[in-house]
């Protein structure tokens, strides 16, 4: 897919981070583009930087989703893109005993669910009503009628100590990038995605800088962290790669995580 100010598409986790370079990058390219996301503040500002719309949503919310959606589309008309970026993440171990008084716990099962309802059921709701909108398109002249990007994780195959929810939620997008590819194939519509390392996006740029340049130190090569734009860029490949499909990526300069 070639873009052009015909394309409409929609970054969900717009307002900063991985999902902000690449709503940059492609209206760059002459995308229109509509970011999702829960911070009003930065998404209008990242929104107004790129002559885009902000769409407050909550993608665990069916109401939400729904006038994200509708909204986008009466500022740009369908989207053929949908990126989804949006994703949280925490950290407890399946069972633990407290080091001072013995005491033994496991992880809170809401704690759990609510990280597979943003990164793995929040994704699935909006691949699947973004889909819906575009079978109502015709093709392109190259073929495509739409192209969806998830995002994933290395923790997906990786998984590091207390991230039991946030890899279980990160394979479920692996083991859904294939059948859903196979579903919407005789619609043109392509599913892909990636699973980024070490990225030094706002959750990681807290930390202090000797875990910072430790982290980097520890990826093969380059030996430094991912950058959004780095991210972005692969983003635009799998849009405009019509043969990539049904695939999942690892974008991490080799790197393999150990257990902690």
């Amino acid at each position: 897919m070639h873009l052009n100010s015909d394309i409409a598409a929609v970054v969900t986790g717009g307002a900063s981070g991985l999902g902000a370079a690449t709503a940059r990058l492609l209206a760059a390219q002459g995308a229109r583009v509509a970011l999702f996301d829960l911070n009003e503040d930065i998404g209008q500002a990242v929104a107004a930087g790129i002559e885009g719309v902000f769409c407050r949503v909550d993608v665990t919310s069916e109401q939400q989703v729904d006038a994200g959606l509708a909204r986008a589309r009466a500022s740009h008309g369908q989207e053929r893109i949908l990126v989804n970026c949006a994703g949280i993440s925490n950290a407890i171990k399946t069972a633990s005993r407290d080091k001072q008084s013995g005491a033994i716990r496991h992880f809170p099962l809401d704690a759990f669910n609510a990280v597979v309802q943003v990164n793995l059921v929040g994704t699935f709701r909006c691949m699947a009503k973004s889909a819906a909108g575009m079978l109502t398109l015709d093709p392109l002249p190259d073929g495509d009628r739409g192209v969806i990007v998830n995002t994933a994780s290395v923790a997906a195959e990786d998984g590091q100590i207390g991230q039991a929810a946030y890899s279980a939620s990160k394979g479920g997008l692996l083991g859904l990038t294939l059948p859903v590819a196979r579903d919407l194939a005789r619609e043109a519509i392509r599913v892909n995605t990636i699973m980024p390392g070490i990225f030094d996006t706002p959750l990681l740029q807290a930390a202090p800088p000797k875990v910072k340049d430790a982290l980097a130190a520890s990826v093969p090569f380059p030996p430094r962290l991912g950058r959004p734009e780095d991210y972005a860029s692969l983003v635009l490949e799998i849009i405009r790669n019509g043969y990539l499909n049904g695939e999942t990526i690892r974008l991490d300069g080799a790197i393999r995580m150990a257990p902690r």
